[in-house]
């Protein structure tokens, strides 16, 4: 059966309702549209664009090996909100932050994953593991897992700290090949005991089509900046080599994963 190409709605933001501070970017709970609830990141905030590029295919290719993530939306916000806004702060991160954004259906309810209550099977925990190597993503830690736990099912969140080759300046060629040293201290570490069946299974998965379906989704816009001269077709290039070439060396992370876990136990 042929794979569906992905696909993002794209909704108009109507009511800024609260902003979450616990981010370090300022995230913030909205109204769409659409009448939904979202999670709302900001072009404007700290890391830029490429916060919401990382948030983006990091979502997508978590749902295409079948991780659940929240629906992404693009997300556009207008020059009135800036211009009502009393908080100085959030008022020039929203000026900041016109056009298009990205939002994360809110899920109401939901519960922060903690993993002394909280327990889930070998398996899952070795998919999770295997995709935060795949994707370079430092930020699922004890500290901030970075996962919720909504209707008994776990849920991930909260990718804009993966892929930072693209925050280093060093060759992205470089950076694919080389092992995840911060799987170390991955929250579900201990429990990946199933990493090489998880690899042999997301590789087959992850074809090149779908890797490139997924970085087609980057807007053109979030693509374009005073840091480089290249044009957007050239930066997704840049970013489906990089995803191509880590699955590809999967051993050497797949490698580091295992040796990590096994000094733990």
């Amino acid at each position: 059966m042929p794979q569906q190409p992905p696909q993002l709605r794209t909704v108009a933001v109507t009511r800024y309702v609260t902003p979450l501070r616990e981010g370090g970017s300022l995230p913030a709970i909205v109204e769409a549209d659409d009448e939904f609830l979202y999670v709302l990141k900001f072009r404007g905030a700290g890391q830029g664009a490429k916060a919401l590029i990382a948030e983006l295919i990091a979502g997508e290719l978590a749902r295409a090996i079948g991780l659940r993530v929240p629906e992404l939306v693009f997300a556009t916000l207008s020059e009135a909100f800036g211009r009502t806004e009393p908080d100085e702060e959030i008022q020039d991160l929203l000026r900041a932050s016109e056009g298009l954004n990205l939002g994360l259906h809110y899920l109401s309810g939901a519960i922060t994953f903690d993993p002394i209550l909280n327990t889930i099977d070998a398996r899952l925990a070795s998919e999770i593991v295997w995709f935060d190597c795949f994707i370079t993503n430092v930020d699922r830690t004890a500290r901030n897992t970075n996962m919720l736990m909504w209707h008994k099912e776990l849920w991930l969140i909260d990718h804009g700290a993966a892929l930072y080759f693209h925050h280093s300046g060093q060759p992205w060629e470089e950076q694919a090949v080389r092992p995840f040293v911060a799987i170390k201290d991955h929250v579900l570490l201990p429990r990946a005991t199933e990493l090489d069946a998880v690899d042999a299974d997301f590789r087959q998965r992850l074809t090149p089509d779908r890797i490139r379906a997924i970085v087609s989704l980057v807007p053109d816009e979030w693509l374009t900046d005073a840091e480089s001269d290249a044009t957007p077709d050239e930066r997704r290039e840049v970013y489906a080599r990089f995803l191509e070439t880590r699955l590809a060396h999967s051993n050497t992370f797949l490698t580091a994963a295992n040796d990590a876990r096994n000094a733990l136990v």
